[in-house]
């Protein structure tokens, strides 16, 4: 099916904050949304603000049109919505079937594979706010891919298309996955609105606004301490700094071999790893393969 055209009618269920997000961006790379199923009237006011004339259509008739059936819908529900399908017959054959639900693998898609069905796991690590700001957000993501040996070069070209860096998630991996997804997004959330709390407590107006530098270094702080580049890493002054003055002089030394610079420091570059702010005293780090959120 891929192969032939490239481009794959998308159709859509669940039109929460992920599906449309998700759905718009394989629109953008050239695939075609057929249609969305949602019950909730705010589910179709953002359905209709981020895929414009996609119709909104029941689950069977968005099968029925698809290519590429996205699951889009809360864990807790995907087990009995994948076996129902199943056996009102409404999976076809060669149909691409994604679910974004990062506690499963593709073993919840079982009853759409004897069916024919293709099955994939795309998890993208991030929270969405249900609006067009998450597209670009996209493209900072990790997105987690569990499918068959065979198949899985078609979850990391999806992920791709839609602006994301894919991972291989092993099936017996996803459980351990989630635990890290949900711990990432919960814990955040509930300390930030433990301190805001506190804050508004003492008569900090805006607490939230005062936090906000605060919590965006210090996780900043910690990804890069796990691994993670972060905006800190583009600033290592004392490496900018040396090749700046290596422009200028045309010496090849670290900064703190120009004369004048420190004089009270017998040696720059120790000085340079000495009282760098950025240095991890862990040494060298490794480049992450993965996140989240």
């Amino acid at each position: 099916m891929v192969a032939r055209s490239g481009r794959l009618g998308v159709g859509i269920i669940g039109a929460g904050r992920v599906g449309p997000v998700l759905g718009a961006a394989l629109a953008g790379a050239g695939h075609a949304v057929v249609g969305i199923a949602t019950s909730s009237e705010q589910n179709r006011e953002r359905a209709e603000a981020l895929l414009p004339g996609v119709p909104v259509l029941p689950v069977p008739d968005v099968i029925e049109r698809a290519e590429l059936v996205l699951l889009a819908v809360p864990g807790s529900e995907l087990p009995s919505l994948v076996s129902g399908l199943a056996l009102a017959g409404a999976w076809q054959p060669g149909q691409l079937v994604v679910h974004t639900a990062p506690e499963y693998g593709v073993d919840v898609l079982t009853p759409a594979l004897q069916r024919g069905g293709i099955p994939l796991a795309i998890h993208p690590a991030m929270v969405f706010s249900g609006t067009s700001l998450d597209l670009a957000r996209l493209a900072e993501s990790y997105f987690a891919v569990t499918a068959p040996a065979p198949v899985q070069p078609i979850g990391q070209a999806l992920v791709v298309e839609m602006g994301g860096e894919p991972v291989i998630v092993d099936e017996r991996d996803r459980a351990a996955y989630a635990e890290a997804v949900s711990t990432a997004t919960t814990f955040s959330r509930s300390i930030v609105e433990q301190a805001s709390g506190i804050l508004a407590a003492v008569g900090i107006e805006n607490p939230g606004g005062y936090l906000s530098s605060l919590v965006r270094s210090s996780v900043d702080e910690a990804l890069r301490r796990a691994g993670a580049p972060t905006e800190l890493d583009a600033l290592d002054m004392p490496e900018l700094l040396g090749e700046g003055l290596r422009g200028i002089t045309g010496q090849g030394g670290p900064a703190g071999d120009i004369h004048g610079l420190e004089p009270d420091e017998p040696d720059g570059s120790d000085r340079n790893e000495r009282d760098d702010p950025y240095r991890d005293d862990r040494g060298d780090r490794d480049d992450p393969d993965q996140e989240d959120t």
